[in-house]
């Protein structure tokens, strides 16, 4: 997989306006950001710092003079209580530094990795620039967030709740071994996913290694004090099916990580497990709805 160059967003035009939707997100809904001025307004409507950090936002829609333009699928932004927010957009990934000081954003600088977009982008990229930009007044209702320039522009967001380790259907999009990652074998995206299952205080994984079914005994161990947590897998059990070249090295390298201690990290939606030796995964689970 290629190494991703960082650079300002302000060097360059095309990135800038995707960079923009970082922050657009820089939104809302309860979360653990410290702040002052609590309030919740009637309807449900929140105005506080705690509000605004620490939620994943789904970007919906951006008003520019009156001209509403549809996000794209997987535009989505989070930022946290120490002012860092990030975002991804289906094609590049972008950092931004944001103050958040009671319902009031204010944007600071911002970088982009510089993947080439789809021309599709372009329009929702120009309408984001024109709306975001200074600063802006956030109001929250329920679980949307809109953020309004001085002019009436807008950018319209949900919030996305995160999704559990248990009962989820997680589907392995890369490998890794170290810090190097790599792409799935040609012709195999989602044929690698598993689940973890609660039967009592029993757990189990199952689904499929890419070719073959299996399960496996497991037992959690809750992370600590920002260190991973561990998943102890026990003996994986799998039909034996012959299957094309790529699902059987895929399933080789997905079997190579689920052996003995398995140190785990969960996103928002991500999962990540890195085996004793090295090897590892990376699995996503997917939006509510789809």
């Amino acid at each position: 997989m290629p190494k991703q160059r960082i650079t300002p967003i302000t060097t360059v035009t095309a990135v800038t306006t995707v960079a923009l939707l970082t922050l657009a997100a820089c939104g809302t809904e309860s979360g653990k950001g410290s702040g002052s001025g609590a309030g919740a307004g009637s309807g449900g409507e929140v105005r506080t710092e705690t509000a605004l950090t620490d939620v994943r936002w789904n970007v919906d829609s951006v008003t520019v003079g009156g001209k509403k333009t549809a996000a794209p699928n997987g535009a989505s932004v989070e930022i946290d209580s120490q002012g860092r927010a990030s975002a991804k957009t289906g094609c590049n990934s972008i950092g931004a530094d944001v103050t958040v000081k009671g319902d009031t954003v204010t944007v600071g600088k911002k970088q982009s990795t510089l993947i080439g977009c789809p021309k599709e982008l372009e329009a929702f990229e120009k309408a984001l620039s024109g709306a975001f930009s200074g600063t802006l007044k956030a109001t929250v209702q329920d679980k949307r967030l809109t953020l309004t320039t001085a002019d009436g522009d807008a950018i319209a967001l949900t919030s996305e709740p995160p999704a559990p380790l248990v009962g989820t259907e997680w589907t392995v999009g890369a490998l890794a071994q170290g810090a190097t990652a790599t792409s799935l074998p040609k012709g195999t995206d989602g044929k690698a996913r598993f689940t973890f299952r609660k039967d009592g205080e029993e757990l189990s994984m199952e689904g499929s290694l890419g070719c073959n079914s299996f399960s496996a005994p497991a037992r959690l161990t809750e992370p600590e004090s920002g260190a991973p947590g561990i998943l102890t897998i026990g003996r994986v059990s799998s039909t034996r099916k012959l299957c094309p070249g790529p699902e059987m090295t895929l399933e080789r390298q997905v079997q190579k990580v689920l052996e003995g201690k398995v140190a785990y990290e969960l996103g928002h939606r991500g999962l990540t497990l890195t085996s004793a030796g090295g090897q590892g995964l990376s699995a996503t689970a997917a939006a509510p709805g789809k």
